[in-house]
């Protein structure tokens, strides 16, 4: 019969939400730009931008999420998807190698620079007598990285621990329950697992974010005018934004699991967001090894 579905492939209607897309990323891209640059109108283009970027987001992820619940998600729909993960996260991969590779070339082949606490500024060393090119540059105090540093990798471990929790749960059906005791002003029984495991998990995250933002505030060191500076922001900084990226598609997993969305045959929104946390957690790991342990090794620690 024509027009009949013989397969178990998901053929989609036309949608409008990739053009719209498309355009809210070219907007945000010029306005940050021209922001940059203190164009004028660039901030708001920008915004502007965020916030056609943040309509799509909602508009077509809930399309996908209506046609989950139509049951246009097969079996095979659902490997491709998670092979459209994998690719994604393998993505982020080379991301964090660019900035790693950023780090430890300035590492590696340090420049002869002079780094002065008082002033912020860094000087190019001449005169032998000052010594030789290191890393960190001469004169600069690093964070100690048994402190919150370390605090925050128990913190990431700790919360990959929950969400694994959560999801075994979601998979052997472990919802329900009685509403009781502290859980139960959240609206989570007794037995449902899943639920608590996400709670952990977010709160976990934003721990690490509210850490992350008060070691930043006391960063003895600058961003700009210093090529240890740079480096150390722009990867842990990435790592934090990934961090709270994380934090809001757990959340969302948590409304979907508060709504029932999610079933122990077809949950592909949690298995998605429960991989993305994993590797946020794992480039901290290499973050903090490479950058705090190694990175600042020798040098002498702020407040110490």
């Amino acid at each position: 019969m024509a027009g009949a579905k013989n397969h178990d492939y998901h053929i989609l209607s036309p949608s409008i939400w990739p053009l719209v897309g498309a355009l809210g990323a070219l907007c945000m891209a010029s306005g940050g730009i021209m922001w940059m640059h203190k164009a004028a109108g660039g901030g708001a283009i920008f915004f502007i931008g965020v916030a056609i970027v943040v309509t799509t987001m909602f508009s077509w992820w809930g399309q996908v999420i209506k046609e989950a619940h139509a049951g246009d998600h097969t079996p095979v729909v659902q490997l491709h998807l998670r092979y459209g993960m994998i690719l994604f996260i393998a993505s982020e991969v080379m991301f964090f190698v660019g900035w790693f590779w950023a780090f430890f070339d300035f590492s590696l082949f340090p420049a002869p620079v002079m780094y002065d606490v008082a002033t912020h500024t860094t000087s190019l060393i001449t005169d032998a007598a000052q010594g030789a090119a290191q890393w960190p540059p001469k004169g600069l105090e690093v964070l100690n990285a048994f402190e919150f540093p370390l605090l925050n990798t128990i913190i990431l471990l700790l919360s990959g621990t929950t969400v694994t929790w959560a999801h075994h749960a979601l998979i052997h059906g472990q919802r329900g329950g009685e509403k009781k005791g502290l859980w139960g002003l959240f609206g989570v029984g007794d037995r449902d697992s899943v639920l608590k495991g996400l709670w952990c998990t977010i709160v976990l995250g934003l721990l690490f974010s509210s850490i992350q933002a008060y070691e930043y505030a006391g960063a003895p060191f600058p961003f700009k005018g210093l090529n240890y500076g740079a480096s150390f922001f722009m990867a842990t900084g990435f790592h934090g934004f990934h961090v709270m990226i994380g934090t809001i598609f757990l959340t969302v997993c948590l409304v979907r699991a508060y709504k029932g969305d999610f079933t122990p045959r077809q949950h592909f929104g949690f298995e998605a967001a429960a991989w993305y946390w994993h590797f946020v957690d794992v480039v901290w790991l290499f973050l903090f090894v490479s950058i705090y342990v190694w990175g600042g090794w020798g040098a002498p620690i702020h407040g110490g």
